[in-house]
């Protein structure tokens, strides 16, 4: 009997390890990795970069990536509306970069569908060699950076700016309004009552 349950415990331990080793070892397919980056994670580039490329397996197409560049002091870096090239290259005009460590962070979407947001650092130096565009950003119209000019007030895009400063508008006149009312309300009326 004892040899029994034995033979079934190990019967279920290597039907388990089975079952791990059939599940467990097939690969992800569902993420799409960074392959190649200009300027690559780590590297040391000259401040006259103009273009980053950012090259995936497979992209989601119809999605737009999002693209963000920060400065060592900390400051937004200006970039184009990126643009994908043969489904799977990221291409973006950038403001010229400033020496120091720059973060580029990126926002894609898998060819599964999956949303991935992930970041590398590569150095901005003097004297450093300039990469030449990607063969894969070469010929296409990218758009200049935005740098928040004229459109924006106060940090705000035109049209919500407008609508918060028309909302605070209709606040000041209305409470003024009621304001002025109870206080002719609140006055006395010159008639007094007669005391016996």
């Amino acid at each position: 009997m004892r040899g029994l349950r034995l033979l079934r415990a190990s019967a279920a331990l290597l039907g388990c390890l089975g079952v791990l080793l059939l599940f467990g070892g097939t690969p992800a397919f569902a993420h799409t990795a960074l392959k190649d980056a200009t300027p690559a994670p780590g590297a040391k580039v000259g401040p006259g970069t103009s273009v980053i490329a950012l090259t995936f397996a497979r992209l989601k197409a119809g999605t737009t990536p999002k693209l963000t560049l920060t400065g060592s002091d900390g400051t937004a870096v200006h970039v184009g509306q990126p643009v994908v090239a043969d489904g799977s290259v990221i291409c973006a005009a950038v403001t010229p970069l400033r020496t120091g460590v720059t973060t580029l962070t990126y926002t894609v979407t898998a060819a599964d569908g999956d949303t991935q947001t992930n970041a590398f650092q590569f150095q901005v130096a003097d004297g450093a060699q300039t990469p030449a565009d990607p063969s894969a950003c070469q010929g296409l119209s990218l758009s200049a950076p935005d740098r928040g000019g004229s459109d924006a007030i106060l940090g705000l895009g035109r049209t919500t700016a407008l609508s918060v400063f028309a909302a605070a508008a209709v606040v000041i006149v209305g409470g003024a309004v009621l304001a002025s009312r109870m206080l002719r309300g609140a006055r006395p009326t010159g008639r007094r009552r007669a005391t016996w």
